[in-house]
């Protein structure tokens, strides 16, 4: 593996710098400096580059994702198009040997250029330690150096495997008939969920291990979104139980039962939903159903 700290401008060639070799007695080490990723094809490894500052942007067909400071993103010689770098900008670059990642030459491929937040998850985790291990220059050819760079590409390796299921993941949200069914599935969780205050679309696109960006798409191809589905449905069953109800319910219960975060909020929902207060669709639907004059007298002469 092998760190290469670059700071280019987007027309000015960085010099090349001394390239430090191993005595022929001792094995390649996993961790060199370089000056900078070659302009050559390198089919033998893989390049990641932990972003670190000034404005750098990784290039996908039409889509420009810009990197944030510890981001990472996976690239190849052959393709240095993916990154586009501005004025005073700097990476840390890794040459990481394909064989040591546990991926076919096909799944590598499927992960460069796919940016990686560096401030969650494995990104983090193998963000903070390439930086650590990068700054510990003195301790690339010790014991431990050898160690630390072991533990490094052990990291990066479960990275690609993540960027790999993430891939199939969203193959498969894209699959023909996938999203209808999907939806039904997430239909009957938000029902069975109705009344939990904490039931968000961040709640229910975790249940169903997918994004909430890929959960608002589904919705968005039915019309609606995830929010105004759930608030519709909850003024929905909120309106059918005080119309059925037989005592009065006050609306702070109803507000909290319903998963509502006031009885205020609850009122002005419902009163913008069908025109009138919840109390005010209470008192309507308790009249309709109580008995006439008629009816009680005859009842009573019975």
């Amino acid at each position: 593996m092998t760190p290469t700290l670059i700071s280019p401008a987007p027309e000015r060639a960085l010099p090349q710098a001394t390239v430090p070799v191993p005595p022929p007695s001792r094995p390649a080490r996993l961790v060199q400096v370089l000056s900078e990723m070659p302009d050559a094809n390198d089919r033998n490894h893989v390049y990641l580059g932990v972003h670190v500052r000034g404005p750098v942007t990784v290039v996908d067909g039409r889509a420009e994702t810009p990197l944030e400071p510890n981001d990472l993103v996976f690239c190849d010689p052959a393709r240095r198009h993916l990154l586009r770098f501005g004025e005073d900008c700097r990476m840390i670059f890794f040459r990481v040997p394909r064989c040591h990642l546990g991926a076919t030459e096909p799944e590598l491929d499927r992960v460069l250029g796919v940016p990686v937040r560096g401030g969650e998850g494995v990104g983090a985790l193998a963000s903070g330690f390439l930086t650590a291990l990068a700054a510990e220059a003195e301790s690339r050819g010790s014991a431990s150096g050898d160690r630390r760079a072991r533990t490094a590409v052990h990291l990066l390796s479960v990275l690609v495997m993540e960027l790999l299921a993430a891939d199939t993941a969203g193959a498969a949200e894209d699959a023909p008939g996938a999203g209808d069914e999907l939806l039904s599935r997430v239909h009957a969780h938000i029902e069975e969920h109705l009344m939990d205050p904490d039931l968000s679309p961040e709640s229910i696109a975790r249940a169903h291990h997918i994004s909430v960006r890929y959960l608002q798409k589904l919705f968005q191809n039915d019309g609606s979104t995830v929010s105004q589905w759930v608030r519709r449905r909850r003024l929905e069953s909120c309106r059918f139980e005080l119309g059925r109800s037989t005592r009065r319910i006050t609306m702070a219960a109803m507000a909290h039962r319903w998963g509502f975060s006031s009885p205020s909020h609850f009122s002005r929902t419902f009163r913008g939903a069908y025109g009138m207060s919840p109390s005010a669709w209470q008192a309507l639907a308790a009249s309709a159903f109580a008995p006439s004059t008629d009816d009680t007298r005859n009842e009573r002469g019975r």
